[in-house]
């Protein structure tokens, strides 16, 4: 099962936004995943026990993108279709 976190800078509003959206979009697509959402702060920390994270593409440059974890940035957090697309692009969908 795929590991997603959904990150935002409190961890609040906008990373649950973003979760419903990608719940959505991985249920079109049947895939299975768990989905989890925090702020950014303790996504740094944890996104190594992940194999994606999305977050506003002005926290993209806070991650280590050395490791397996992907790192994906969205321009605009309510827009099913980058979210899509970008997880279509990353090989996810």
């Amino acid at each position: 099962m795929l590991k997603v976190m959904v990150a935002c800078g409190n961890g609040m509003g906008s990373s649950m936004l973003i979760k419903m959206k990608v719940e959505a979009i991985f249920k079109k697509h049947q895939v299975e995943a768990q989905i989890d959402h925090t702020s950014v702060g303790d996504a740094i920390s944890s996104a190594a026990n992940y194999d994606v994270v999305l977050c506003p593409l002005s926290f993209e440059g806070s991650f280590n993108q050395g490791g397996k974890t992907q790192i994906i940035g969205l321009q605009n957090v309510l827009s099913e279709a980058e979210i899509t697309e970008k997880l279509k692009n990353a090989s996810i969908l």
